[in-house]
């Protein structure tokens, strides 16, 4: 499975840095440990948080991933923070003004701790996935004994999520040549119709795919393209991150706990 073709690829960039030649198994072990260090920080420790991004951005700068091409792609949080948002008006409990609104102080310390926990998550994830092709991340996956079905299922989930995306594309263009619209409400019933139907394709896409494979000798594990074992430097590197933040993050305890 190419690691530079279909929706993915916009998530992977290209470059010869020390991040893209660590064993992808390494990586998403640091990662994992990494984001439950920021997960495990009180909120109320905000020079950690502040510690925590400052890492990330110098990770991001090893790894030649321009801090622009993070910030785009985390737009896909924009919900989460648009709900923590809302946290500060619906909660209970003792009130203070703010610019003439009245917000609960829980919920301004719960929306803050969404934020930060949430966007410093999602900036592990994009710096990973820039630095790391989908194949390799699957092969790691398989390396940390992540169970084969899962990795067997993300791999083709991500194979042919530009094949449906496509299809959903061109049915989309096949409705708008006969004067479909759906911004207008009773049309709704024609997207609908179209996403049931674009759902049986592709399931039974994957039915024939499946039986295709089952006659070719699939045995439930995909081929390893790539061989990247992990030594114990490279174990160390990785490791690296993760232990400073759980160091942090002890810190941070004893500082509010005093």
């Amino acid at each position: 499975m190419s690691g530079g073709h279909g929706p993915t690829a916009s998530l992977y960039v290209a470059a010869a840095s020390p991040l893209h030649r660590l064993a992808p198994q390494c990586k998403l072990a640091a990662a994992l440990l990494f984001v439950f260090a920021v997960v495990a920080t009180p909120r109320e420790a905000f020079w950690a948080f502040a510690v925590y991004a400052l890492a990330l951005a110098a990770l991001a700068r090893v790894g030649r991933v321009p801090l622009a091409f993070v910030a785009r792609r985390m737009v896909i949080e924009v919900p989460f923070v648009a709900f923590a948002l809302f946290l500060p008006f619906v909660a209970q409990g003792e009130r203070v003004e703010v610019a003439g609104l009245s917000l609960a102080t829980e919920g301004l310390w719960a929306a803050w701790n969404i934020v930060a926990k949430a966007t410093l998550g999602v900036a592990t994830t994009v710096v990973l996935a820039a630095t790391t092709p989908v194949a390799a991340i699957l092969d790691g996956f398989d390396r940390l004994r992540v169970p084969r079905l899962f990795t067997a299922v993300a791999g083709f989930m991500v194979r042919y999520l530009d094949v449906v995306v496509g299809e959903a594309r061109r049915m989309r263009v096949a409705r708008l040549s006969r004067g479909d619209n759906g911004r207008w409400l009773w049309q709704a019933r024609a997207v609908a119709t179209s996403a049931g139907t674009l759902f049986v394709r592709s399931f039974e896409r994957g039915e024939r795919v499946h039986l295709a494979m089952l006659s070719r000798g699939f045995d439930g594990s995909l081929p390893v393209l790539a061989d990247q074992p992990a030594g114990g430097r490279q174990w160390g590197t990785a490791l690296a991150l993760p232990v400073a933040a759980a160091a942090v993050a002890v810190v941070a305890w004893a500082t509010v706990g005093t």
